[in-house]
């Protein structure tokens, strides 16, 4: 069963990680933690990320025309992951969603098998809308939404089934200790699912500055850091979809989305947001055309 009280920073001391865990400063990855709490809690970003980035799944999508919406290309990837899974997922498993945001993943889930879900995402202003969404379509007996942090997982060693994680662990300042945890949470054949913008495996350094600047990081992972990492903490590869295409096609679709209604936006948001969001996603075009981004479905089950 899963617990929802947040594991104690004296409790945190005292677990022993595996061996060859690099673990960064705490009060860098604190730092991190707090300004990603920051942004996403913040009105400007719940607006734009409700109205321009897909609403109930706010993930890079599969596209497979120029006519795709956002929110139907993001419902796409959710399927295909949730195809991915190799148990057969039902209401006697646990599945949990890290990095959760806007709770559509878990949703889906709940619905397609039935399973019990928790929701652990940093940003209270997310779960609130979660919890509501989750209320009003019925659903919230299955779903639980917890605040917190996936670098400190508040859930009970080997309680969890399948964790599943969409376009989130690139905010860690310390992705080793987030793999580390899944390891920890999950049971004996439990499976991780997620999608991870990511940098290619040989990125030359400097170039994807601007990019890092904007997520307030300096590095993102890479296939080769996912593969080895997993492999250190107790995982078999089931299969890795790279896809970087299909990040290009997410950010050209939100910066296309974003032009058509900056003004509507920036009344709703701000113009100094809307500004700074188009100079983002044009740093992240750029990185993507010159072949320096990644991104795909990733799939491993712990042994």
């Amino acid at each position: 069963m899963v617990s929802t009280t947040p594991i104690s920073s004296s409790t945190l001391q005292q677990r022993t990680l595996p061996a060859g865990t690099k673990v960064a400063p705490v009060n860098k990855a604190q730092r991190v933690a707090r300004t990603v709490e920051a942004y996403y809690d913040s009105e400007e970003a719940d607006e734009f990320y409700l109205h321009i980035w897909g609403g109930e799944d706010i993930h890079i999508g599969l596209y497979e025309s120029a006519a795709d919406t956002i929110a139907n290309a993001s419902r796409r990837t959710v399927a295909a992951m949730a195809d991915e899974i190799v148990m057969p997922l039902d209401e006697k498993h646990v599945v949990l969603d890290i990095g959760s945001g806007f709770g559509g993943p878990a949703r889906y889930l709940a619905k397609r098998f039935g399973s019990r879900v928790v929701c652990l995402n940093i940003s209270e202003v997310e779960n609130e809308r979660n919890r509501k969404t989750n209320c009003e379509q019925g659903i919230d007996h299955l779903i639980s939404v917890c605040h917190g942090s996936f670098e400190n997982i508040p859930a009970e060693d080997a309680s969890i089934d399948l964790v599943w994680s969409q376009d989130a662990i690139l905010h860690s300042a310390d992705r080793e200790r987030v793999i580390a945890e899944v390891s920890r949470v999950l049971k004996p054949g439990g499976e991780l699912v997620f999608t991870d913008p990511m940098q290619v495996d040989d990125c030359p350094p400097k170039v994807l500055q601007a990019v890092y600047d904007r997520i307030h990081l300096d590095s993102l992972a890479s296939l080769r850091f996912y593969r080895a990492t997993t492999l250190r903490h107790g995982f078999a590869e089931v299969s890795v979809q790279p896809m970087p295409n299909q990040l290009r096609n997410h950010y050209a679709a939100v910066q296309t989305q974003l032009k058509a209604r900056y003004e509507e936006m920036i009344d709703i948001a701000s113009r100094e947001y809307v500004d700074r969001m188009l100079i983002g996603l044009k740093n992240w075009l750029e990185a993507a055309d010159q072949g320096y981004l990644d991104w795909g479905i990733l799939h491993f089950q712990k042994r």
